[in-house]
């Protein structure tokens, strides 16, 4: 089977040749770049800088060398801009705190404060505050809030949260359309991050692309505004969720069904061990603009409707059925209530699982590759019966993760295969 039919199977709860196999094609099934870069050295391939294709993260972009020694089976289509409002598409040299260099965005502006501490700025703007902090000798950006001060939240219009959201340029559409029959020409079935489906991620509540972001743009003050002001929150879903329905309009038109699957939305709703609200906050606040964009989705396309959600979220996950969803990710199986075998027998064949295949807590940076082929192996003969399963680790693979616990990862799957 080629990569795209593996994975079109999975995603119709139909068994293929073997199980197919994501990493990259989302920003949260990525790697660290660190670990991008030591799998190149493990296959032999040709040794250069990593490019860092997500900064917030610090993943590194599997590049197609890599992708056909692993075996990957999706492609992503991103948009051109990152996550702090500058564009992707020249690079230059950027050495890490432990000696690494990297490849990273031109303007990505980083500065240093005395404590060695290394802030980047939005758009690549140096002239006004940074929007996240990376601290000396760290691996990964954390965001800066930059709330301006409040006293009442009725003093506040929600008009100011919609300000990253807008109807999509002729420029940036075209970019996707070209991005996409790039992907095409790979063979590998293709995952598109349209953006501005994300209903108050929080990685996304800071407004990291705004220089100057207004509204709720705190965390804790979001979190808070859910219970306190769900009107307002609401004000915001129902807007973006429009101007979403306009532009996936526009993207549709001019891409058909060449997608396989879209990130809607990565709002994680679990701790480890409970979910973040009720099932009936969620109904009311979340679901009908859930419903809303997977409804249209599938009323007027093929294209499969991709949910990320972290945490012991069991009891949503009849929740994100009934709003549409078609997948789950990065399926938590650590977390409380989120038992491989018991998810796949109540749900497998309503949802398609995306990742569950290997622990990145605990057993993937700290066990050993024998450990680390057991559950492999156990978890693809649990998700991977009747289709309805594509491999990938419980989120993005951490920085420091053993080059060999990657390898006996991947050759686990390539064992279970044969």
């Amino acid at each position: 089977m080629t990569s795209r039919e593996r994975i079109k199977n999975a995603l119709n709860h139909k068994e293929a040749d073997r199980i197919p196999l994501d990493f990259g094609s989302v920003t949260v099934t990525g790697m660290h770049y660190s670990c991008v870069a030591a799998l190149r050295d493990y296959y032999g391939l040709e040794k250069h800088p990593i490019k860092i294709s997500e900064p917030y993260q610090m993943l590194g972009l599997i590049e197609e060398d890599l992708k056909c020694a692993m075996g990957i089976d999706a492609e992503g289509v991103f948009s051109r801009e990152n996550m702090f409002g500058i564009r992707q598409d020249s690079w230059r040299e950027w050495r890490q705190d432990n000696g690494d260099v990297v490849l990273a965005a031109e303007n990505l502006n980083v500065t240093e404060d005395e404590k060695g501490n290394r802030y980047v700025h939005p758009c690549g703007d140096t002239s006004v505050p940074p929007c996240a902090r990376m601290p000396k000798n760290g691996y990964y950006f954390d965001a800066v809030s930059r709330q301006e001060p409040f006293d009442d939240i009725d003093d506040l219009d929600p008009e100011d949260n919609l300000e990253e959201f807008g109807l999509i340029s002729d420029k940036a559409l075209d970019e996707f359309v070209e991005d996409i029959e790039a992907a095409e020409k790979t063979g590998r079935s293709i995952t598109v991050s349209f953006g501005g489906t994300a209903l108050g991620d929080v990685a996304l509540v800071p407004g990291l692309n705004l220089k100057k972001p207004r509204g709720i743009r705190d965390v804790a003050e979001w979190y808070m505004a859910t219970v306190s002001s769900p009107e307002y929150i609401k004000y915001v879903f129902d807007k973006q969720t429009d101007i979403a329905l306009v532009n996936l309009e526009k993207l549709k038109q001019r891409v058909g069904n060449r997608i396989d699957a879209l990130f809607i939305c990565g709002t994680d709703f679990g701790t480890q061990i409970s979910t973040f609200c009720s099932p009936d906050t969620f109904r009311e606040l979340y679901m009908p603009y859930y419903k809303k964009v997977n409804n249209w989705i599938h009323e007027n396309t093929e294209w499969k409707t991709f949910k990320h959600s972290c945490g012991a979220i069991e009891p949503f996950i009849p929740l994100f059925i009934e709003s549409g969803f078609d997948i789950l990710n990065p399926v938590q199986c650590s977390a409380v209530g989120m038992e491989p075998k018991a998810l796949k027998e109540k749900y497998g064949r309503d949802i398609v699982f995306w990742g569950g295949g290997i622990d990145t807590q605990k057993l993937l940076p700290f066990g050993t590759p024998e450990q680390v082929r057991d559950q492999v192996l156990e978890r693809c003969e649990i998700f991977g019966k009747d289709g309805g399963f594509v491999f990938n680790s419980i989120h993005n693979v951490q920085a420091k993760t053993p080059t060999e616990n990657i390898v006996a990862m991947l050759d686990a799957l390539k064992e279970f295969g044969r």
